[in-house]
């Protein structure tokens, strides 16, 4: 049983935002799976899972000190993929793809998008 529903990420970008996520979100196997017009897009593998908004109450997105959204990888190129295609698309480093000393085969990278907002891709998987 999932502890979410889904997590949801504010843009001053969406066109901008869009393009990242679906680059990015393809190296661990989601895809967009709607649109909300000119508010936002949804992705997911099979339901949605992750969204991109322009916030609602009309103020500019800011940013959370201290927040990470998290994505499962399935596997560690997938992560190196996620990381190298972030950079590439002008996401900021913000901790190269490699292990993680505080779980058992822990793999990540972490990046911060356009927006500022810090994203990270996990896999837990052995080697």
């Amino acid at each position: 049983m999932a502890v979410f529903t889904h997590l949801t990420l504010g843009t001053n970008d969406l066109n901008k935002a869009r393009s990242f996520y679906d680059s990015v979100l393809s190296k661990i196997g989601l895809k967009r799976i709607a649109d909300l017009g000119d508010n936002g897009s949804i992705w997911g593998k099979e339901t949605p899972s992750f969204f991109i908004v322009k916030p609602a109450d009309g103020n500019p997105a800011t940013v959370g000190n201290g927040v990470t959204v998290s994505f499962e990888a399935p596997d560690r190129c997938s992560v190196d993929a996620f990381y190298a295609t972030a950079l590439d698309a002008g996401a900021r480093d913000e901790g190269a793809a490699g292990p993680r000393g505080w779980a058992p085969n822990a793999y990540a990278a972490y990046v911060r998008d356009m927006d500022g907002n810090k994203l990270a891709v996990y896999c837990f998987k052995p080697v």
